[in-house]
C-alpha cells in the first residue's frame, strides 16, 4: 500500500540521535552512526520526530510501505524492554556492575592518592548509564551529572569542575541506544526526586543528542528539574554554560 512514512536523508544525517526519543514507537534508532527506520510497520507517518532534527534530514514521504501496525509496535517495545531488563542478566549478575558507594568527599580520597596525584571525586559505581540501577540509594535527591563519555578525556579538570558533589552517569548518544537511555533516565528522575541535572557534552553535533535524551526523560517523568548545559570544545575548554528549567 502507498502511505506516509518517514524518510531519512543519510547525506544530511549526522547521527546526533535527537530524533530517536521523539519517536514513541521506537521506529528510529542510531545504527552505524546514522538514524535508521527499523521497520516500515513501526512508523505511523505522523512526523513527530521531524522538528527534532537539527540537520533537516527527516521528511515524511508518500511511498509503498507496510501498513502501520500498533500491535507490532507494542511487541517491539516490549521486546526491547525485556532485552534490557536486569532480570535477564546471568545469575548473580556481573560483579563489576554491582551498585556500590565509594568515598564521599575529596578529603576522604586524598589519603588514598599517591603523592602528587589528584584524588578522585567519584562517589559511586557503576557510572555507565546502561548499567546503573535507578533505585540505588546514591541517586536519592542527588545532583546528577550526565556526561558524554569523551568529555573526561577532553576536559582536564573534569573531576574538580563537574564531578565534585555530583552523582555521575555517562553515555554516548551516537553509539548507544538512545531510547533505552530515555527509559532509564525517566525512571531514575521519577523515583528519586533529583535536585538538579548537569549535562556535559562535546561540541561535535552528535554529542548534542544527550540534551535531547535528558529533555525527553524529564518530560516523561513528570518532574520539574533545573538543567545546566555545558559544552566542551575539542581543545578542552568550556564553550558555554546555560541553565534551563
Amino acid at each position: 500500500m502507498k502511505r506516509a512514512v518517514i524518510h531519512i536523508d543519510e547525506e544530511k544525517c549526522n547521527g546526533c540521535g535527537e530524533c530517536v526519543p521523539s519517536c514513541a514507537e521506537g521506529a528510529l534508532q542510531i545504527i552505524d552512526g546514522k538514524a535508521r527506520l527499523v521497520a516500515d510497520n513501526l512508523c505511523d507517518g505522523l512526523g513527530a520526530c521531524l522538528g527534532d532534527c537539527p540537520m533537516g534530514a527527516l521528511v515524511v514521504e508518500e511511498r509503498e510501505a507496510d501498513e502501520f501496525d500498533e500491535a507490532a509496535v507494542q511487541q517491539f517495545l516490549a521486546a526491547q524492554k525485556e532485552a534490557e531488563s536486569p532480570a535477564k542478566a546471568p545469575a548473580g549478575g556481573c560483579p563489576g556492575s554491582m551498585a556500590r558507594a565509594l568515598h564521599t568527599t575529596s578529603k576522604e580520597t586524598a589519603p588514598l592518592a599517591q603523592e602528587g596525584e589528584t584524588p578522585s571525586e567519584l562517589t559511586q559505581w557503576p557510572v555507565q548509564l546502561k548499567l546503573v540501577n535507578p533505585g540505588a540509594p546514591h541517586f536519592k535527591n542527588a545532583d546528577l551529572l550526565i556526561a558524554a563519555d569523551c568529555v573526561p578525556f577532553a576536559y582536564a579538570d573534569f573531576h574538580r569542575q563537574f564531578l565534585r558533589g555530583r552523582v555521575l552517569t555517562i553515555g554516548c548518544p551516537k553509539l548507544d541506544d538512545a531510547m533505552s537511555y530515555v527509559e532509564k533516565l525517566t525512571e531514575l528522575i521519577r523515583i528519586n526526586d533529583v535536585n538538579s541535572i548537569t549535562i556535559v557534552y562535546m561540541e561535535v553535533p552528535c554529542c548534542g543528542g544527550l540534551a535531547g535524551i535528558v529533555r525527553e526523560a524529564i518530560k516523561r517523568s513528570g518532574r520539574t528539574v533545573p538543567v545546566e548545559h555545558v559544552q566542551i570544545s575539542l581543545e578542552g575548554t568550556i564553550n558555554y554554560r546555560q541553565t534551563t528549567g
